[in-house]
């Protein structure tokens, strides 16, 4: 780069120095060439690497019109026509290393000490010396060390970067517990079932590096013409010469031929279509996945993160007995106050957005995995699930008022104050306002088949592809299963972009032919495995990206017509010394700012798309807006899950509201 830059200054200094002072022909030229040597000499060096290959493409041709030109004296010439040649190359080179970094990301997931207790003492060793069988200690906020079985102790797990389930999961003793998931509450006695290579986390590292070995590594358009160009180009120059003499004619040949057009087409394209993605939050890593895009024919979709927020929010407010949803509402959100379980943040934020007044609770106490004890107002108030209320004394068959069904999603948290339950809060995560919108705008640009899977529940995954539009999903999915799904998908003759936000979605990621992270909300390890990140969220950004690169695509075959056009008129009135050398080198530059010209017009594709505004959503969703879950009893355990339309005893019934992409 430093020599690029060099180079351009020696060349932007000679036209200074003929300009500006007289008689300074022989400056200016000397500056000149000093420039045209620095940027010609590393293609010159390539192309003669290329030669011993057996390999013709661009840079032949360019090495050739550089020679040709310094032959000529045209020393400007030469040096802008090597400058664009290596911004061709640096734009249609640059990429990132994904498969390194996953691997980087991947490794601190997991932690590299243990607290491996033996004997009722615990020691702190290195995760590469546990084997099966050891017990090891994990505190809450503590990553885990290795899969295993919870022998003593209960808590809440997250699970995302594994199982793509939406919210923490409660775990108790016998249940099987997952390297690198956080241990978000309660003190926990693992016995080692797996370790090192062999974890569920190893074994997504592994899909990962098979994966990036599957890819194919993209033929460049520019190299498709080149194959034959440069052979026809030292005919024609070797024809003029036999028939003219005429070493004159044969330069400006050299010149005419240069494929500038050629050279320009495809990166100017890129850069333009680079900024207007850059724009709208779209990250492009690998710059051969613009074009690649344009021939994408099937989306998976992964869901929580992806198309939904997989943030827990209130859905339904039903009081019990004379109970308002004011009372129901304020006395869950006061005894929840203290606690950093996800049901409790979605309580305080219904609670903000209603102006409640919350102050603090009195005798506030958390059971991992059951739900909280406080005093309200000087009365008892229990929140949890139904047997944390019974356990604690309320006797009445409150469970029988419940109309949702619990495999479909939906969290429950059961309300009681002084014995008596007096409600209970609905719960969901939720899908993402501009999901459907954004699925149907797929469907009408030709992509011929949209799929969802997901590690959640199948009821779960179903409902929410239901709200969405999705025709196509497949629930209860493990990392290795989501990539048999892209492969299969795959042998049809699709080609296939993934799109994901966690470490399970890591490896289709890596598996598809286009990888597409949920980048602001997205796991680290997702963000390195895919190529192209969205890091507003905003899903309408798909079907533009499709768009973007098919126009992309339409720029550059433009460019390269032009470019054809260009250089058969060109050799035809160089051969008949209609224009000489330095007409030529004119000509060159007219042509390369038409192209230039075209390209950027695509720099303002995608203006309709800011400021990003979530849609509202669709009517028939009101009620059950909602989104992913597993099912399972989720924070404190606060609950059990369920679906169903309002009835009209149900006090209040609301859809959450969409959150607004950063």
């Amino acid at each position: 780069m430093r020599q690029i830059f060099v180079g351009l200054l020696f060349l932007l200094n000679s036209q200074l120095v003929e300009l500006w002072l007289d008689d300074a022909a022989l400056l200016g030229s000397f500056s000149a060439l000093i420039g045209a040597l620095l940027l010609g000499l590393p293609i010159i060096v390539t192309a003669l690497k290329d030669l011993r290959r057996g390999v013709l493409s661009t840079n032949e041709l360019v090495g050739l019109a550089v020679l040709a030109s310094l032959a000529s004296g045209s020393y400007l010439e030469a040096g802008v026509v090597a400058f664009f040649m290596l911004l061709g190359e640096i734009i249609e080179t640059r990429t990132a290393e994904g498969a390194r970094s996953s691997i980087e990301s991947l490794i601190r997931l997991t932690p590299t000490k243990a607290r491996r207790v033996a004997s009722g003492v615990e020691q702190e060793v290195a995760v590469r010396s546990l084997v099966v069988g050891d017990v090891i200690r994990v505190r809450p906020g503590d990553n885990v060390a290795a899969d295993g079985v919870i022998l003593t102790g209960q808590g809440s797990i997250n699970q995302a970067n594994i199982t793509g389930e939406s919210l923490p999961v409660d775990k108790k003793v016998g249940d099987e517990v997952y390297a690198g998931t956080q241990n978000l509450t309660g003190v926990l006695e693992i016995k080692v079932s797996r370790a090192g290579g062999d974890t569920a986390l190893g074994r997504v590292h592994e899909l990962i590096l098979a994966a990036e070995k599957t890819k194919l590594p993209i033929m460049r358009i520019v190299d498709q013409y080149m194959g034959f160009y440069t052979p026809l180009v030292l005919v024609i120059g070797a024809l003029v010469w036999a028939f003219t003499s005429d070493l004159s004619r044969v330069i400006a040949v050299f010149i005419v031929a240069c494929p500038c057009a050629f050279v320009l087409a495809t990166p100017t394209a890129m850069v333009a279509a680079l900024s207007a993605a850059a724009r709208l939050g779209i990250l492009i890593k690998n710059v051969g996945d613009i074009e690649l895009a344009a021939r994408i024919n099937a989306f998976i979709f992964d869901k929580t993160g992806t198309l939904t927020s997989g943030k827990l929010a209130v859905t339904r407010l039903n009081p019990i007995g004379t109970a308002t949803p004011a009372d129901l509402l304020r006395a869950a959100a006061i005894a929840e106050k203290y606690s950093n379980h996800p049901t409790a943040k979605a309580l305080a934020q219904l609670a903000r957005e209603a102006d409640l007044t919350l102050p603090d609770p009195e005798d506030f106490s958390e059971t991992a995995g059951r739900g909280v004890k406080a005093k309200v107002d000087g009365q008892a108030v229990l929140v949890g699930r139904a047997q944390w209320l019974k356990d604690n004394g309320v006797k009445e068959e409150f469970e029988t008022s419940v109309d949702l069904k619990e495999t479909e999603g939906y969290s429950l948290v059961f309300v009681a104050q002084s014995g008596r339950c007096i409600g209970w809060v609905g719960l969901q995560d939720q899908v993402r306002g501009e999901a459907r919108e954004a699925l149907a705008e797929l469907r009408s640009i030709g992509v011929r088949r949209i799929a969802m899977v997901s590690g959640d529940r199948t009821p779960v995954a179903r409902r929410v592809a239901a709200d969405i539009g999705c025709e196509e999903v497949m629930g209860d999915c493990l990392p290795q299963n989501k990539v048999e799904y892209v492969r299969g998908v795959k042998s049809k003759g699709y080609r296939v972009a993934v799109v994901g936000d966690g470490v399970n979605d890591a490896p289709a990621l890596a598996a598809g032919d286009l990888g597409i992270a949920m980048g602001a909300a997205g796991s680290e390890v997702a963000i390195h495995s895919a190529t192209i990140a969205l890091m507003n969220n905003d899903l309408r950004r798909l079907p533009f990206l499709v768009k973007l690169s098919r126009q992309t695509r339409s720029v550059i075959n433009q460019n390269f017509l032009f470019g054809i056009l260009f250089v058969i008129g060109g050799l035809a009135l160089a051969a008949m010394k209609v224009i000489n050398p330095i007409i030529a080198a004119m000509m060159h530059v007219g042509g390369s700012l038409l192209v230039v010209f075209n390209s950027f017009r695509l720099v303002r594709q995608g203006e309709e798309l800011e400021p990003f505004q979530a849609p509202e959503a669709p009517p028939h969703s009101q009620g059950t807006h909602d989104h992913d879950h597993h099912g399972h009893d989720h924070g404190h355990g606060h609950g059990d899950e369920h679906d169903h339309p309002a009835p009209a005893s149900a006090p209040i019934t609301f859809k959450p509201r969409a959150p607004r992409p950063a």
